[in-house]
């Protein structure tokens, strides 16, 4: 497309396409991007086929959420900086609104027994939510780490360091996945002797587990937003252990119900922080983990997007992401398992296991799957089945 062209793109124009797609986005991230090209390249021809597909490779290289830096990466192509923040903030908050407004029904003090019921239902999906990503994951990082067997037993262990992570000391996560990158890189390195080019690695910052408040509320969503790998289900290991054991925001039921919403609602799955955000503070503690969470998507984006292509053509950053990626991959399969420890009630297993089934085994989408367990709640509920938390 020819940039006067582009240039004809109003700010309105794109907030209220990228608002819309906010609104009817559900799905998690596969949706986002079937949505944004069929607005930009086949419907409009904002964009040609190629550059979107460099967005949609430059943005998975990223920490975050990649599909709503995609959306914002869009908008930038378009109108620069300004039509990156206002695609992007039209992308998020409908899901937001929705996510708070829902936070607000299920975490009541004393909801109504249809409610507990939905949540005890969809909340039990959840661990098989976590483990049918990994499993959907899994495939592609393997093929990326190539044939020989040392990448392919160094894939191995990353993965099993992230899955143990996840189970055991969720408020380190985010460095056992940085040392999973950083040793890959090493190894690759070392291996093939590729020149040294750490300028794109991002820092890792120590865990400031020791705070309470809004700084603590400020670093488990900068934590989802800004050190996250391997796409946004891995915001689950990150946020469980501190929401629920560190600083003690929710119940371990609550935060599968937190998942759970996150599934459910339209717009991006890094919504979840949101619910952990209301958990803590309110709607003002969502809004505010939410912006927290999102600011870095944002400032990867507008003061990274015209370095793109060196970062995709970077083998240290492609290294880095293979083992990162991987330990990624593990922490998802890995929080599966205090997440189903959480479980309370006899029938609750029994909705897992059929949970289990439907997304890991036949592979199907998560949304019918945490919209029936939640049915199947409200009716054992209203039958008389124990639902409390």
């Amino acid at each position: 497309m020819r940039e006067d062209q582009r240039d004809g793109v109003s700010l309105g124009t794109i907030a209220r396409e990228w608002g819309r797609l906010g609104v009817i986005g559900f799905g998690g991230p596969p949706a986002h991007v079937a949505l944004l090209r069929r607005l930009c390249v086949e419907d409009k021809k904002w964009l040609t086929p190629v550059e979107f597909e460099d967005g949609v490779a430059a943005t998975n290289l990223l920490p975050g959420p990649a599909s709503t830096q995609l959306a914002i990466f869009a908008a930038w192509r378009l109108r620069g900086a300004r039509g990156a923040v206002v695609g992007g903030v039209s992308f998020i908050v409908p899901g937001l609104i929705v996510i708070l407004a829902l936070s607000a029904l299920f975490l009541a003090a004393h909801p109504p027994l249809w409610v507990e019921g939905a949540a005890a239902g969809a909340g039990a999906a959840v661990p098989a939510v976590a483990l049918g990503a990994a499993v959907g994951l899994m495939p592609s990082s393997w093929l990326r780490v190539g044939t020989h067997r040392a990448a392919r037993t160094r894939w191995l262990v990353y993965l099993v360091a992230g899955g143990v992570a996840a189970a055991t000391v969720g408020p380190f996560l985010v460095l056992v996945l940085i040392a999973a990158g950083l040793a890959e890189v090493a190894s690759t390195r070392a291996t093939n002797d590729s020149p040294k080019e750490y300028g794109l690695l991002p820092l890792a910052v120590a865990p400031a587990v020791a705070v309470g408040g809004l700084a603590a509320l400020a670093w488990v969503a900068f934590k989802v937003g800004a050190l996250s790998y391997g796409g946004g289900f891995v915001i689950i290991p990150l946020m469980q252990h501190d929401a629920v054991v560190t600083y003690h925001w929710m119940t371990a039921a609550q935060f599968l119900n937190a998942v759970a919403l996150g599934q459910i609602t339209p717009g991006p799955v890094v919504q979840t922080v949101a619910v952990v955000g209301y958990a803590a503070y309110g709607v003002a503690g969502g809004v505010f983990a939410s912006v927290i969470a999102f600011t870095p998507s944002f400032l990867f984006v507008i003061g990274g997007a015209s370095h793109f292509d060196r970062l995709r053509r970077s083998p240290v950053m492609q290294s880095f992401l293979t083992g990162a990626g991987a330990a990624a991959i593990g922490a998802i399969a890995g929080a599966s398992i205090p997440l189903a420890a959480a479980l309370s009630h006899l029938w609750q297993l029994g909705v897992l296991a059929l949970a289990l089934v439907w997304l890991v085994a036949f592979r199907k989408p998560v949304v019918p799957a945490l919209i029936s367990a939640g049915v199947v709640g409200v009716v054992l509920a209203l039958a008389g089945a124990p639902v409390t938390r």
